[in-house]
């Protein structure tokens, strides 16, 4: 049994019970095309624009629409968790940034491979006292200019449920000395608020993947907020609330969703010469 076991409280209720769904014939072409595209994560070369079109393509392929407000800066990102989608899209964003993941990603088929060719750094929460390594290794990463993202809730949730912002790995950026931004991340399904994306409760890789590619007019909408620039002798608990009162000012709540200016970056040609 793991000692560190975050829970974000949500559960397969959580989950949308219908959602405005695509045909068969498109349905299957999605999880053709999305395992064609999860197969080339495992053979292209790990140049950093190839990895951030490929990632788009995978989007692409499953029917989600991205949509960006702001740019991301070097440094430590910092992003609410909903779905293993997350981490495809911070790859589809930037496809420099390192991720901190739990052990169990790195053993998921394809998408696991990826991430330890992409230099993952992962979390064995079977083991706590691991943790402080797991942080000195994210430091060392952005001591040598790396952009690294974490997900500080630790655990997914549906998007909806208020989940804690864990401080540990803020303490990175502090000892590093690098901005911190928080990034909060929404799904919409037909403009409306949605648990689409959610991988939560007893869902598996493959029944998520499947939910998504069966959904119509699924967007994900991007918020990346202003830079955290931490003093001397900040705290990374105070790091951590202002990370999480970003997320809450800028999340889709249930029954409404958040009107601001977006880019659709779906389209926008990575430049492979990058």
């Amino acid at each position: 049994m793991n000692l560190w076991h975050p829970d974000s409280g949500c559960d397969p209720r959580c989950l949308p019970v219908e959602t405005p769904r695509v045909g068969a014939v498109r349905f299957a072409a999605r999880l053709a095309g999305a395992f064609g595209v999860l197969l080339l994560f495992v053979i292209i070369p790990k140049r950093a624009a190839l990895v951030q079109a490929v990632s788009r393509a995978l989007l692409a392929v499953l029917g989600v629409k991205l949509r960006v407000r702001g740019k991301l800066r070097p440094g430590l990102l910092v992003a609410n968790h909903i779905s293993w989608a997350d981490i495809v899209v911070l790859m589809a964003l930037d496809g420099r940034v390192r991720l901190v993941a739990k052990t169990e990603v790195g053993r998921w088929p394809l998408i696991g491979s990826l991430a330890r060719r992409r230099r993952a750094i992962f979390i064995d929460r079977s083991a706590p006292r691991a943790l402080p390594g797991s942080v000195a290794q994210a430091t060392a990463a952005l001591r040598a200019g790396d952009t690294v993202a974490v997900f500080p809730e630790a655990t997914t949730s549906c998007g909806f449920c208020p989940t804690p912002v864990r401080p540990a790995f803020f303490q990175a950026a502090l000892d590093a000395g690098v901005a911190v931004t928080p990034v909060t991340l929404a799904f919409t399904t037909a403009g409306e608020p949605s648990s689409v994306a959610a991988f939560v409760g007893v869902d598996t890789l493959v029944s998520s993947i499947a939910r998504i590619a069966r959904s119509r007019g699924v967007e994900l909408t991007v918020t990346v907020a202003g830079r955290l620039f931490p003093e001397v002798g900040a705290d990374r608990r105070a790091l951590a609330r202002a990370a999480g009162a970003a997320f809450g000012t800028a999340r889709t709540h249930r029954g409404r969703v958040s009107v601001i200016p977006t880019r659709d970056i779906s389209r926008i040609p990575v430049p492979l010469a990058a």
